[in-house]
């Protein structure tokens, strides 16, 4: 959902008397629309409402171009910054080899340091579902190597052929995160 900026510049400003800031950003006062009207000609400038709802509503002289662009660039930081978390997946086999194991272990820890929840999934076929123990094993063993950086949002559970559960950050830094999963690597390779 895209949220549309509008604001009543100059004649749609329906109010009779404005609260009227000035480019500088210093009140002028309780005046007459007209009155501000003038002001705002004789700087050249337009008269923009930005505080409809208020007893009496405010104004202010500004370029109006820049000062659209100044509160677009506004809403899209807090656009940016509220970016919620995505589901992201990581499949494992039941019997995954070392290096396949560090590589989807490396990409989980990127996707906790950026906030995302993860779905880890171990995919079973054919005759692997007679070794359904080595897919809690390998649960246990991610948990384990995840430490206290997650929050378990769904205990492992069968969904078919799948072995499936969630996961999702603690609310930690970034440089507490990669600090944490740079120790974690460190001892690892130590195996």
């Amino acid at each position: 959902m895209k949220k549309k900026l509008y604001w009543r510049t100059n004649q749609e400003i329906a109010a009779g008397e404005l609260r009227v800031i000035d480019k500088q950003g210093k009140q002028i006062g309780v005046i007459s629309k007209s009155e501000a009207l003038d002001l705002a000609r004789k700087a050249g400038l337009d008269l923009v409402e930005i505080a409809p709802m208020a007893k009496p509503p405010v104004a202010q002289i500004v370029e109006f171009g820049k000062f659209r662009y100044k509160e677009e660039k506004k809403l899209r930081a807090q656009n940016k910054a509220a970016k919620a978390a995505e589901l992201k997946e990581i499949r494992f086999s039941p019997f995954i080899a070392e290096g396949d194991y560090q590589t989807r272990f490396r990409r989980m820890s990127g996707f906790l340091s950026d906030g995302h929840k993860i779905r880890v999934v171990v995919v079973f076929k054919g005759r692997q579902m007679g070794s359904k123990k080595f897919g809690y094993g390998l649960m246990e063993r991610v948990l384990n190597d995840l430490g206290d950086r997650v929050v378990v949002d769904m205990k492992p559970k069968f969904l078919g052929r799948h072995l499936a559960m969630v996961v999702s950050p603690l609310k930690k830094s970034k440089k507490q995160i990669e600090r944490e999963s740079r120790e974690l690597e460190k001892k690892q390779s130590l195996r």
